[in-house]
C-alpha cells in the first residue's frame, strides 16, 4: 500500500494550505475534515487525479455489477 500523507502548510498570513498524497477518491476531504475539524472553514478545494481515481473504480465496479446476472 501506499503511502498516505497529509502536507499542512500555513503562511505569513495565517492562512492554511492541505494537500493529501496516496489517499484516493473522496477520503481524502473525510481525513482532512477529521484533522482540521470544525476549526477551518474551506475556502476552496481543488480536486487532484487520486480524487477521481478511486471514484472510477467504484463506477467500473457498478457497471459490472449491473451487466451480471443473478
Amino acid at each position: 500500500m501506499a503511502e498516505q500523507r497529509i502536507i499542512i502548510e500555513i503562511d505569513e498570513n495565517g492562512k492554511i494550505h492541505a494537500k493529501t498524497e496516496g489517499i484516493k477518491g473522496e477520503m481524502c476531504l473525510d481525513e482532512l475534515q477529521k484533522l482540521l475539524g470544525e476549526y477551518v472553514d474551506l475556502l476552496s478545494i481543488t480536486k487532484t487525479d487520486e480524487f477521481y481515481q478511486q471514484n472510477e473504480l467504484k463506477n467500473q465496479t457498478k457497471n459490472i455489477n449491473k451487466n451480471k446476472k443473478i
